[in-house]
């Protein structure tokens, strides 16, 4: 499996009570590896996938520390290593809910560039899994179109993750659906299956995406999913 994705550094405050603006509010901090590609990479090693790649670009301040931690997880890292830009970064704040809020610089991530797709990355490879926070900047967006456009030229079939329902609104649903076809699975939570649709209920969403994509899987967090295929979920 090769994702086309990305490493993130993660730096995740839970805090129990409410932000108290202008001052401080108490939180347990922790600096991680994390983004939303090198997860679906780790996750896949976990599940017994034999040979996982993650193909991203990371700065050159902790593109080690990134390489070494998906290498420990089972996953080779294909990290084109940028010199100019820092890795990405997420400061997430999570509060006693678990209700995430997200501070996003998105650094070296989204400057992934067509030259970083080698022809090679595919050799062996059984299934593509792009993060679609890739396809929202023009740099990344042609390196994620070449590796689906040399997937679906292979036969190898390329699930896509909408990724992110603020960026998703910001370039618009429309083109959006333009950029992923050729993907044989689309992976949106609620909130992006309701923007690409527009339709309020997951299922009918998830019906109405599977006309256009042949499998559509909508998130629902603790609730599950909803499947659909050929316009029936």
């Amino acid at each position: 499996m090769l994702v086309v994705g990305e490493v993130v550094t993660d730096v995740v405050a839970r805090h129990r009570t409410p932000l108290a603006y202008g001052t401080d509010t108490t939180a347990r901090i922790r600096t991680l590896p994390g983004g939303a590609g090198a997860n679906v990479a780790c996750w896949a090693a976990w599940s017994g996938c034999p040979d996982v790649r993650l193909l991203a670009r990371a700065g050159v301040e902790s593109a080690g520390w990134h390489r070494e931690a998906l290498e420990r997880a089972g996953v080779r890292a294909l990290l084109a290593v940028d010199d100019e830009a820092p890795t990405a970064t997420v400061i997430a704040l999570v509060d006693a809910g678990a209700e995430r809020t997200f501070l996003t610089d998105s650094g070296a991530v989204l400057r992934l560039t067509a030259e970083d797709v080698a022809p090679s990355v595919l050799d062996g490879v059984g299934r593509v899994h792009v993060s679609g926070y890739l396809l929202f900047a023009p740099g990344s967006r042609a390196a994620t179109r070449l590796a689906l456009r040399t997937a679906v030229e292979r036969g190898v079939p390329v699930s896509v993750d909408p990724a992110s329902a603020g960026f998703l609104g910001a370039l618009g649903p429309k083109r959006f659906l333009e950029y992923a076809q050729g993907a044989e699975l689309l992976v949106p939570n609620a909130d992006e299956a309701r923007l690409l649709s527009g339709l309020p209920e997951p299922g009918d969403a998830a019906a109405e995406l599977s006309r256009r994509f042949p499998r559509v899987v909508v998130t629902l967090g603790a609730h599950g999913a909803v499947v659909a295929a050929g316009g029936e979920v």
